[in-house]
């Protein structure tokens, strides 16, 4: 997301499809803690891909649900041992998506402060028995290519000192735009071996092109992908969505790639395509009701108390170190989003 709109921008965000062993929680009350085997890693292990489905280690098609994190150059202070706790256990999110931008004051600007960042934040959510994206987000420019060797370094060294957890799920580019999807596909193709030489089991999330809208916002749809799949195994194409922008065009392209190809949604908002603006609630549930009818497993964007509509926190919230739970500091989009990911199923 960039200073001034969301990461879906100009076009258009683990986690609970699997649900949390402790108490039902209430809708503004604390959620009962989970233990340690009720974790959604403990519970489910080492995912892969089965099929169209994301599946645990027995086989099992599962929905992740969760938040993705703002752009750790800006938000970081949003993402504390308590705000976790919050997100782990308040929330009963399955998945932190970790987004390291790589432009606009991101990784290029200091490689090696955002890579220990990654880590850290890596290592917390891991703590809390939660599932990881990483995310590589490349946003401006739109090649992916632009930034081929700086995602090999990257995802080299997060692979390496990652390797033995089960938790892992590595996003490769988080939208690409103003490419072509064959031009998309040649750097995937040229990164998952980069990931698959160090850690050979964990899922790859492939964004597609048009701001990972399947080529819609382009002007294209998923035939382009179904037709010219990538070349490896155990992967998924990633899809954003911004309900207020996105209409059914949009749902029922996600609908039908969902049933011929593998797809994770790393990105949407209740907003517009720049996370601002009304909350448009009710598309947003049609949404929500097509990934559980689907076990397509989403992530909202954003976990942080930026000032627009989609950041879940009030603002001033981090800087003030919560509170974290329950609903007092969270917005309209905050409350709505924290009730469905509490709302899991079962493991």
């Amino acid at each position: 997301m960039k200073p001034t709109r969301s990461a879906a921008a100009l076009a258009a965000a683990l986690v609970a499809g699997l649900v949390s062993a402790a108490a039902p929680a209430t809708a503004t009350g604390p959620a009962a803690p989970r233990t340690a085997a009720a974790t959604p890693v403990a519970a489910n292990g080492q995912l892969t891909v089965c099929g169209t489905k994301l599946c645990n280690q027995r086989g099992k098609a599962i929905q992740l649900r969760g938040l993705s994190s703002h752009g750790t150059q800006w938000y970081a202070h949003c993402l504390t041992g308590g705000s976790l706790d919050a997100l782990a256990g308040d929330w009963n999110a399955d998945v932190l998506r970790v987004s390291t931008y790589v432009q606009e004051g991101g990784y290029a600007s200091d490689p090696r402060k955002f890579t220990d960042l990654a880590h850290k934040l890596i290592d917390m959510a891991s703590a809390r028995g939660m599932y990881v994206i990483v995310d590589w987000h490349m946003l401006d420019p739109g090649d992916p290519h632009a930034n081929l060797a700086r995602a090999k370094t990257f995802f080299t060294e997060i692979a390496q000192r990652h390797k033995g957890k089960n938790n892992i799920i590595y996003e490769i580019a988080n939208e690409p735009s103003g490419v072509s999807w064959s031009r998309v596909k040649s750097y995937a193709e040229q990164i998952i071996p980069v990931i698959r030489n160090i850690d050979a089991d964990a899922p790859v999330l492939v964004g597609t092109r048009a701001w990972s809208s399947f080529g819609v916002s382009e002007g294209s749809d998923e035939k382009e992908v179904v037709n010219n799949p990538v070349k490896a195994g155990n992967i998924m194409y990633t899809f954003h969505f911004y309900a207020d922008s996105h209409r059914e065009e949009y749902l029922n392209t996600l609908s039908r790639a969902a049933d011929k190809l593998p797809v994770f949604v790393t990105e949407f908002g209740t907003q517009n395509y720049a996370g601002e603006g009304s909350n448009d609630f009710a598309m947003s549930q049609k949404y929500l009701d097509l990934m559980a009818s689907k076990k397509i497993s989403w992530v909202n964007w954003n976990f942080s108390d930026d000032d627009r509509t989609g950041a879940v926190y009030k603002t001033g919230t981090c800087a003030a170190n919560g509170p974290w739970t329950g609903t007092s500091r969270l917005k309209p989009a905050g409350v709505w989003i924290r009730e469905r990911v509490r709302s899991a199923d079962d493991f």
